[in-house]
């Protein structure tokens, strides 16, 4: 335990993700769109997506996330829970509880945020006020999303870019010079922009594509510009950008503004899409199973999305395999 004179920080100790089983490649899209797999992919950069329909629900891909998550953590401490989710299963009431319970965490504070594809980073500040609060010792952020039943399943612009899954994080009370550690987490919103993104209902979103890839670009190379310096960093210091994966080119744009190379990117926007919440939290457990993210390797993590919304924070990466 740290005594009451030394700074909590928030830190990084288990990572979990869960994809449903289906996957729906963009061929299969093609025989019921007015598209190709070169359109999409030049555009996007996926090749497929996985696509929960009603089954697994928002619930049970936040739980399977969670469980692999708590099981690397070694925690048993765990005193909060936050969904960062767009599409709960229902309006009220929020899945958090519901997956708190079934993670047998009953009892401890549990609720949803929405953020858009930023709600994990916004989920990851939350950790680090309840932490240095000391209003929990250990808190678990998930973020899960079905995105898949947001557009017109007509719409061959919108339809492409959305897949469905969740990613986790156990978060610890620790100190701010260890590896796993958050840096400073900036965030910010513009709401005079929220009809660039908005869907009033399943089945009916509305983007305007151009413009959210001009501010995507802009919002997170500034904010991870700040969270890079905030963090005493340069970005030239950056082992690994973690971006949202909203669009290969967006990332790709990003990188060139933060002079990040291509090598020091992750990504897995090719096989899952756009999984909102999801997509940090799952990109960081598949990179850090794969040995594409390695402890002691400086990341930067930034996200976009409806709101508008953004982020970034940075971080030293764990030995997650040390007890």
């Amino acid at each position: 335990m740290l005594s009451s004179d030394e700074a909590a920080a928030a830190v990084i100790c288990g990572v979990g993700a869960a994809l449903p089983a289906t996957v729906v490649s963009n061929a299969e899209l093609c025989t019921r769109l007015d598209t190709t797999d070169e359109w999409i992919r030049s555009r996007t950069g996926i090749a497929q997506r996985h696509i929960a329909g009603t089954d697994p629900s928002t619930a049970d891909l936040a739980v399977q996330a969670a469980q692999q998550a708590l099981a690397g953590s070694a925690s048993s401490a765990v005193g909060a829970v936050v969904v960062a989710t767009t599409t709960p299963d229902q309006c009220c009431p929020a899945v958090a509880p519901t997956v708190a319970s079934r993670l047998g965490l009953s009892g401890v504070p549990a609720f949803d945020l929405a953020a858009g594809c930023t709600g994990f980073l916004y989920g990851l500040a939350t950790a680090v006020g309840f932490i240095a609060a000391r209003t929990a010792d250990a808190v678990l952020v998930i973020g899960a999303d079905r995105l898949s039943m947001l557009p017109d399943r007509a719409d061959r612009t919108t339809v492409p870019l959305f897949g469905d899954g969740a990613g986790a994080m156990v978060l610890r009370r620790g100190q701010a010079w260890e590896d796993g550690a958050l840096g400073p987490v900036v965030l910010g919103s513009d709401g005079t922009h929220a009809d660039l993104i908005r869907a009033r209902r399943p089945g009916a979103l509305q983007m305007q594509g151009a413009e959210v890839f001009r501010h995507a670009v802009d919002r997170m190379s500034s904010a991870s510009a700040q969270a890079v310096a905030a963090a005493g960093w340069r970005v030239e210091d950056v082992d690994r950008l973690v971006p949202h994966q909203a669009n290969a080119r967006i990332t790709a744009f990003l990188a060139r503004q933060l002079a990040i190379p291509d090598e020091q990117q992750l990504h897995n926007i090719d096989l899952v899409g756009n999984t909102g919440a999801a997509s940090i939290p799952l990109l960081v457990a598949q990179a850090a199973a794969d040995g594409r993210l390695k402890a002691g390797h400086r990341v930067l993590l930034t996200a976009f999305g409806a709101g508008l919304t953004w982020g970034a924070t940075t971080v030293t990466w764990p030995d997650l395999t040390t007890p």
